[in-house]
């Protein structure tokens, strides 16, 4: 399948082949949700922390006799059922990451790939590189899209690029080793170079 390339002035310079095995994927909503699950149990920190009876700072003093107080027999003001207490069962600090089957990832970066093609919403630029490193210019540029939210994908980022998009609401730089499902389907455009193409087809290959 063939699509349009251009410009950052949103001019057609030519067009470019695109790979069926890549961009032609009957799209699986659920690989695509078991890939971005995996994603954001991995960014998940984990540090969530309840004191348990153990690490309750109290006295371990016997707060009053065995017998004779017509209640029942406690031991120590450390036990879950007083305020205060020790917390059971409660969260520890632990990984929520668990392992996916690679080609699941794989199958998932296509599936998405596939799907923001099906949806009109892939730009390929012909070249992405900036001179300068000036935000108000290169938001200039991207008003020629009319794109609220864009992913920008290229093979090597070019620093002026990374710098000029720092300050821009939604709008994000990857190299083409960082490209995941997650920030594929969360932006409304995907937008790619032609270098980019080329070196996501051997990834994926």
């Amino acid at each position: 399948m063939q699509v349009e390339v251009k410009n950052l002035s949103n001019d057609v310079v030519g067009k470019t082949e695109l790979s069926t095995n890549i961009f032609g994927l009957d799209v699986s909503t659920d690989v695509l949700y078991r890939v971005v699950h995996w994603q954001l149990a991995k960014r998940r920190s984990g540090c969530h922390k309840t004191k348990a009876r153990a690490e309750v700072a109290y006295s371990t003093k016997k707060i009053y006799r065995q017998k004779g107080t017509g209640g029942a027999r406690h031991g120590s003001k450390k036990a879950p059922i007083f305020v205060g207490g020790g917390i059971v069962f409660g969260p520890v600090v632990r990984s929520h990451e668990y392992s996916l089957n690679k080609k699941i990832r794989k199958l998932g970066l296509k599936n998405a790939l596939s799907l923001k093609l099906r949806e009109d919403s892939v730009i390929v630029l012909d070249n992405v590189t900036l001179e300068d490193a000036k935000t108000s210019e290169f938001a200039k540029k991207m008003k020629n899209f009319d794109v609220k939210s864009a992913l920008i994908v290229d093979a090597d980022v070019n620093g002026n690029l990374k710098k000029s998009a720092a300050n821009l609401h939604n709008i994000n730089v990857l190299p083409v080793c960082g490209l995941n499902v997650y920030d594929i389907l969360r932006h409304q455009k995907l937008v790619v170079s032609v270098d980019a193409l080329k070196a996501i087809e051997e990834r994926l290959a």
